[in-house]
């Protein structure tokens, strides 16, 4: 059974991302504040659940939260600034887009650059720990998939809708065959030889 809260009296927002190992596409972050005596025994880690799972507890979560939002950063940015900021910048985009201010924030991992003028615990493994923590993996992971299922349409020899970006053999065998996209890390390994790629 997951917890809460961690601070009963405060009001806490869960933070968690989706697409950090990624080879291609954006890396997406939610923020969820959920009800402080809020329960669902169905809510977990986003990736212990099924895809049916995790796509109708968004719909509990976009309705049960007192507030959820998420944040987005483009693989531009993540070539910039290397992927580990990238993620805490999209955790603070996030918590930039909540309709009510968080007192504590709570993240998934054990690093995070500190948002201004809110405290924050890091936890790890914190999405199988809060509920408020699962709640934004779930909301951070399905809003993710949707958008590079879209991006699947562009360039389909990649087969993003099967692997969401993520460095599988038929990914890299793609790389390899027709080379990167716009949407590509060029700064990753993409190709998984200690090598980086390049536009044909």
């Amino acid at each position: 059974m997951l917890l809460p809260y961690l601070h009963k009296d405060l009001i806490e927002a869960g933070c968690d991302e989706a697409g950090r190992g990624c080879l291609a596409g954006a890396v997406y972050a939610a923020a969820v504040i959920l009800p402080a005596d809020y329960r669902n025994e169905l809510l977990n880690d986003s990736k212990k659940l099924t895809e049916r799972q995790r796509y109708r507890l968004r719909e509990v979560i976009e309705r049960d939260a007192l507030a959820w939002a998420l944040g987005v950063v483009s693989p531009e940015e993540i070539d910039k600034i290397n992927i580990l900021n990238a993620s805490f910048l999209a955790m603070h985009r996030a918590v930039d887009q909540l309709s009510i201010r968080p007192q504590h924030l709570l993240i998934d991992g054990n690093r995070f650059n500190p948002y201004r003028g809110i405290p924050h615990t890091t936890v790890i493994k914190g999405d199988g720990k809060y509920l408020s923590i699962a709640a934004a993996s779930i909301l951070a992971k399905t809003y993710r998939d949707d958008y590079m299922n879209c991006l699947d349409k562009e360039y389909p020899m990649y087969d993003w809708k099967g692997n969401k970006g993520y460095p599988t053999k038929k990914h890299r065998e793609a790389i390899r065959l027709y080379g990167t996209t716009p949407y590509h890390r060029m700064t990753f390994n993409l190709l998984g030889d200690g090598q980086l790629s390049f536009d044909f």
